[in-house]
């Protein structure tokens, strides 16, 4: 920080005001790093900023980064609650307690502002006079609850609106019973209604008093001779009358509650949430918690009550929790400004209550545990280490290439090479070989001659040099390479590190990919590991990365341009680049016989380009399909 904007920030702190409000800290970019609210925001923000404060090490960090704060009185700590969770929610700030990617949680929307109302997926809640239910930490299930919706009550599809006066033919859906066709005037808009509303009790959870609505439809539909209509209905009862079945009764007093325990890890915390409505539980969801701060499990569970019930379009009038929390009076004036009604916060002692919570808490502490572990799979140090011990390597594999084929109905086969370093991929070193002289498929062929020719490459650049060129991937020595594939793969690209004498000094494994089978190199029985291992799934990463770079150069070999086309595949050669080359030197055989210095004399060239297109030039050799 410079001694200006040193000074500029110890004036602000000196001139804070003792009142409510929030407070935005800053770096010296002017990015957004923490938000947060005060009862007093002189005494609140000048804490983090104190000599000797008793403040984690990851606060002292996160004060070391500030260089500025703005701030905004409020008349009262509730408004400040208010704007503090606004603003999370508008700029995400890097060091703020937040549900991991709850921008992206869909929502269930139910048009019921139109005449004939429809459900879909939405990613926000708008004042728009709509239905909202959610949100959902996973899509899957919510359009799985569209799709049951649609069987059930078999309400449209179709967007934009219906006039029933001008009806047309029904679609496809309502041949299949999976829509009323109001389009074609099938149903009137009365009728529809009622249809919306017993929908509208299925996603509250009412399905009781849904069940009776749906019975007193049957029994009306019946006594009119509706016979049709009257075995829909049945068939609409027993399927509500089968999931209540498999929903667990969890309180003779009934009621609707919102059960929320928290399990609270180092740098993550894990949220279970139990929906209880009607005395029944009807949702069961959990939520990642990001702590970068190091917070307590109060304020994080403080954090994710305020983060939550911002997003949640269904406020229940009671919330279990499964620990106390300061500035719970707090919490509840705000919520109850949500939902227009007094919500109570309360942490049960005995009795069912407090047997859900302890249930609740379980399942936060299994999925705590889970995240955890799947967190340090994802860590590229972990990974590493646990490939070295499972293919028994010296020491663990820092860079890695990785190999695919790929063709169209046997034409234009591209060959992909992918690099990762210390666990993670550097787009820059990949490179895409085009691979010919092949009369039909031959996957060993193309494996064998992409495998020789980079290390071929390898070879006569420790001739020359006797030096790694850190600009050009092709002089590096990987630890490992993977091919995609099985056994007959891995010989192909055995046989070409033998030619090339590396077959000792370069280790090379095979990752086939219905059984995730590794074959290695001497070992007569392939290597079978959990699919949890995280040594397989960093493999898989690697194998996955090569599949879709050779798809992707594949594709784009088809549909490009055939005069200079080649050309694209060099990294930094653009379509611009292309053209101005091929006008200084008419054809790619011309540049093939240029130097370095030549190439990079042309407009728009730089060194790197041409360093780029010489050694792709060089290592592709001659054909006529380049002109």
């Amino acid at each position: 920080m410079t001694e200006g904007k040193k000074q500029n920030l110890q004036q602000k702190l000196k001139n804070l005001p003792k009142r409510p409000g929030v407070y935005l800290l800053k770096d010296k970019g002017g990015n957004i790093l923490y938000i947060g609210k005060a009862v007093d925001l002189r005494q609140r923000v000048r804490s983090y900023f104190q000599e000797g404060a008793a403040v984690s090490p990851k606060v002292k960090v996160l004060a070391e980064k500030v260089s500025d704060l703005d701030y905004t009185v409020t008349d009262n700590e509730v408004e400040a609650l208010i704007l503090e969770s606004n603003l999370i929610k508008e700029h995400s700030p890097r060091y703020n307690i937040d549900l991991r990617d709850d921008k992206h949680y869909p929502y269930l929307r139910v048009t019921v502002q139109e005449r004939f109302p429809r459900i879909h997926v939405a990613r926000r809640v708008q004042n728009d006079g709509a239905r909202y239910f959610g949100p959902y930490p996973n899509a899957g299930a919510v359009r799985e609850i569209i799709r049951l919706i649609h069987r059930l009550f078999m309400l449209r599809m179709c967007r934009g609106a219906i006039n029933s006066d001008k009806s047309k033919r029904p679609c496809l859906n309502y041949q299949i019973k999976r829509c009323l066709a109001p389009c074609a005037g099938l149903v009137s808009a009365e009728e529809y209604r009622r249809v919306v509303d017993e929908v509208l009790l299925f996603l509250e959870g009412r399905q009781e008093k849904l069940l009776q609505k749906l019975a007193a439809r049957m029994e009306e539909a019946a006594a009119n001779l509706e016979f049709e209509k009257a075995a829909r209905l049945r068939d609409q009862y027993q399927a509500v009358q089968a999931i209540i079945e498999k929903q667990k009764i969890v309180a003779t007093t009934g009621g609707d509650r919102d059960i929320v325990a928290l399990a609270a890890g180092e740098d993550v915390g894990c949220v279970q949430l139990f929906t209880v409505r009607n005395g029944r539980l009807t949702g069961r969801e959990h939520f990642i918690l990001t702590n970068p701060t190091g917070e307590s499990s109060t304020e994080l569970l403080k954090a994710f009550l305020r983060r939550y019930y911002l997003l949640s379009a269904d406020i229940p009038p009671e919330i279990l929790l499964s620990e106390e929390i300061d500035e719970k009076e707090l919490l509840s004036a705000w919520l109850k400004r949500r939902a227009g009604r007094k919500v109570r916060l309360h942490v049960p002692k005995r009795g069912e209550k407090k047997e859900l919570v302890r249930l609740a808490l379980e399942n936060a502490q299994i999925f705590l545990e889970q995240e955890v572990r799947e967190k340090e799979a994802r860590d590229p140090a972990v990974a590493l280490e646990a490939l070295a011990a499972e293919l028994h390597l010296v020491s663990p594999p820092l860079r890695m290439e990785g190999y695919d084929i790929s063709h169209f109905q046997g034409e234009g086969t591209v060959a992909a090479m992918v690099v990762f370093e210390k666990g993670l991929p550097k787009p820059k070193d990949y490179r895409r070989f085009l691979v010919r002289g092949l009369e039909r498929p031959d996957d060993y062929a193309a494996i064998r001659e992409v495998v020789g020719r980079r290390f071929a490459r390898l070879k006569k650049a420790t001739e020359q040099e006797g030096t790694e060129n850190s600009e050009d991937p092709f002089s590096l020595v990987p630890d490992l390479i993977l091919i995609d594939g099985g056994r007959g793969q891995l010989n192909a690209a055995l046989q070409s590190l033998q030619e090339n004498g590396y077959d000792a000094a370069v280790m090379a494994v095979a990752l086939a990919e219905e059984e995730e089978l590794i074959y290695r190199p001497g070992a007569s029985e392939p290597l079978r590991l959990p699919r949890s291992s995280p040594a397989l799934q960093l493999l898989q990463r690697i194998r996955d990365e090569a599949h879709r770079f050779a798809l992707t150069s594949q594709r784009r070999q088809r549909t490009r341009p055939s005069r200079g086309s080649v050309l694209l595949d060099v990294p930094g050669i653009g379509a611009k680049r292309r053209k101005a080359l091929l006008r200084a030197f008419g054809s790619i055989e011309a540049m093939r016989r240029a130097s370095v210095d030549e190439l990079a004399a042309v407009e728009t060239m730089n060194r790197q380009a041409a360093i780029n297109l010489y050694n792709y030039l060089q290592e592709n050799g001659s054909s006529k399909q380049e002109t």
